[in-house]
């Protein structure tokens, strides 16, 4: 739930931030920076706090370094805003490349947030069930494609929508990328444990027979 809590914070609060000093009128290309900064400040703070900061919010603040950066070159508030199409497209590379890994990032990304008796009975179905190996990296792929479709929907967004419109626009977008993903995940999922004869029960791949 704190991971959760903190997930919202960095997604709502630059775009709530953003919304207010542009309707008090601040100009956009800084309106966006304010927003970008907030990121910033939770891994800081995380830093400061002797927190462990994971290679995904290193990954997020080195993305959004480089067009915050790039804004200031151009004087352009779009080039800021391009920094999600960066991290999208960069994470969908990312998620591709680990399809063909010791464990692709379906694995891994559940595994962290699994105590630890679960996460020995999440390498129990890694380790005795191949067909939940497969279903793991198929899911992996299908996030990787996701990912990649959705930063090319972002540069359409960017370019032809009015800077102002652009934030609301990306979150809306994202929710929709999320929801559809983990939809077909849903459904794809059981459907082909269940051609395999197993089940997904909690984080546990029992046989069919066995779990009625």
């Amino acid at each position: 739930m704190k991971r959760f809590n903190g997930v919202l914070v960095d997604v709502l609060a630059p775009l709530a931030l953003f919304y207010g000093l542009r309707a008090a009128g601040v100009d956009q290309l800084l309106a966006l920076l304010a927003g970008a900064v907030i990121p910033v400040v939770t891994g800081l703070r995380a830093v400061a706090a002797g927190q462990r900061v994971g290679g995904v919010r290193w990954f997020v603040l080195g993305a959004m370094a480089v067009t915050v950066a790039g804004s200031f070159i151009s004087g352009s508030p779009r080039a800021l805003l391009l920094r999600g199409v960066v991290l999208m497209a960069a994470l969908g590379v990312f998620l591709l490349v680990t399809v063909w890994a010791r464990r692709p990032f379906l694995y891994e990304a559940t595994r962290t947030v699994l105590d630890r008796d679960k996460q020995h009975t999440w390498c129990r179905n890694w380790d005795d069930h191949p067909p939940f190996r497969r279903l793991l990296r198929l899911c992996s792929a299908l996030w990787a494609a996701a990912c990649l479709l959705d930063a090319a929907l972002r540069v359409v967004i960017v370019l032809a929508l009015p800077v102002d419109a652009v934030p609301a626009a990306e979150l809306v977008l994202l929710l929709v990328t999320l929801g559809a993903l983990v939809l077909v995940q849903r459904f794809f999922g059981r459907a082909f444990l269940r051609r395999h004869g197993l089940r997904l029960d909690g984080v546990q791949i029992t046989p069919v027979a066995a779990a009625r």
